[in-house]
């Protein structure tokens, strides 16, 4: 069990959480039971969520995304946490106080929950992940239970890669609902955006991908795929200019 720093002494009146329990300097950023990385896919399909997640509503050092990272809920028991695939959170810095990488996120410093949550599901974590799991005594809760009841993340959506399932919930009146959506699209309204599933190339692999969409329903690209396309556009531009004798080169 990793030793935490001792408690801070209260005073009166009784000082935060935030300035009494531990840090993210303190708490593990691994789980040292569950030793090792995560599968290419599940490195590279996170990726892609963070890379697309363009909101209009919040400057890009107002969000903090990403996959597989402590994220640390309950004052009570400091150690307990969960590890999302993927999570993001808006209405915070993009670095931890304005300053340094996250080692993990620890809501009691933060002070802001997730918004979105992501699980990709896989068979020893697919009935956990869809609250099928009952919590054992003494033990933490759920990540259902955490996500709905602790954390209360508006949006939880599970995909499975190998079936292709798209599923989503919506936090109404403190408890998930299931969402209904069409063409493999679920709205996020609060964000302008839309999750879906896209088929396409990603790093070399083709396949059937989860990613943003915007307003309009058109692809959000990432910074990658831009470049890519600018590149493209001007090696058309270069041909097309041969083709008419024209030194691309010479023109500026």
């Amino acid at each position: 069990m990793p030793q935490l720093k001792r408690p801070v002494e209260q005073t009166d009146p009784p000082r935060s959480a935030r300035e009494t329990l531990p840090t993210m300097y303190d708490l593990p950023s691994e789980d040292p039971e569950e030793p090792g990385l995560p599968d290419e896919y599940h490195y590279l399909q996170p990726h892609l969520l963070s890379a697309t997640l363009q909101l209009t509503t919040y400057a890009a050092d107002e969000v903090f995304s990403v996959g597989d990272m402590n994220l640390y809920y309950d004052v009570d028991h400091p150690l307990w946490h969960k590890r999302p695939d993927w999570f993001a959170v808006v209405g915070v810095p993009r670095l931890y106080e304005g300053r340094e990488m996250r080692l993990s996120y620890v809501v009691w410093q933060e002070r802001v929950n997730p918004f979105v949550v992501v699980e990709l599901l896989s068979p020893g974590t697919e009935k956990e992940d869809l609250g099928q799991t009952e919590r054992a005594p003494g033990a933490p809760p759920t990540k259902w239970q955490v996500y709905e009841q602790t954390l209360r993340v508006p949006y939880y959506i599970l995909f499975d890669r190998y079936t292709n399932n798209l599923r989503a919930f919506h936090l109404v009146g403190g408890h998930y609902q299931p969402l209904d959506f069409t063409k493999q699209r679920i709205q996020i309204s609060e964000w302008s955006l839309s999750l879906g599933v896209w088929q396409g190339v990603y790093e070399g692999i083709e396949r059937l991908w989860l990613r943003w969409f915007d307003s309009e329903g058109q692809l959000i690209l990432s910074a990658e795929e831009r470049a890519e396309q600018a590149e493209e556009r001007a090696n058309r531009l270069a041909e097309r200019l041969k083709e008419l004798g024209i030194d691309p080169n010479e023109v500026s």
